[in-house]
């Protein structure tokens, strides 16, 4: 028997709090999940900025949830270009984390690669980034 799919947010809750548990760095709560909001040009401009400003500030998991809205934002205006640079910066949080603090767990970011890399609308400069990226996990995980 087929089990019923979850509904879009709770998926995205899921998957966030599984990210974010392979990156903590101590013991404690998940952290909380970012807004998610009725897809749009603007919300999806305001997940990139977030995004953006927990990177700078080196927050790389708070960035890296923004980063996953900001994909299922782009994923919801039809953008798949946009799809792959949010899935790759996604995974670069994962590897800045990992850069850090060697016990972050590499298999996300892969994971969120190899979708990034399966998107026939990444731009070429996007490519570039998945590809370097790709090379520092194969460094650490062995398929």
């Amino acid at each position: 028997m087929r089990k019923a799919a979850l509904p879009r947010p709770a998926l995205f809750l899921i998957t966030v709090v599984a990210l974010a548990a392979g990156l903590a760095a101590t013991p404690g709560p998940a952290p909380q999940a970012a807004d998610q909001s009725a897809v749009s040009f603007d919300n999806w401009l305001a997940a990139k900025t977030k995004a953006e400003d927990y990177d700078k500030a080196g927050k790389y998991v708070e960035a890296l949830q923004y980063y996953l809205e900001y994909t299922r934002q782009a994923q919801g205006l039809g953008r798949p270009d946009l799809v792959a640079w949010g899935k790759n910066n996604a995974a670069f949080m994962i590897i800045t984390r990992h850069k850090l603090d060697a016990t972050v767990n590499l298999a996300p970011a892969k994971k969120l690669l190899e979708e990034a890399m399966a998107i026939g609308a990444a731009s070429d400069d996007c490519k570039k980034c998945l590809e370097l990226n790709m090379e520092y996990i194969k460094l650490f995980l062995k398929d």
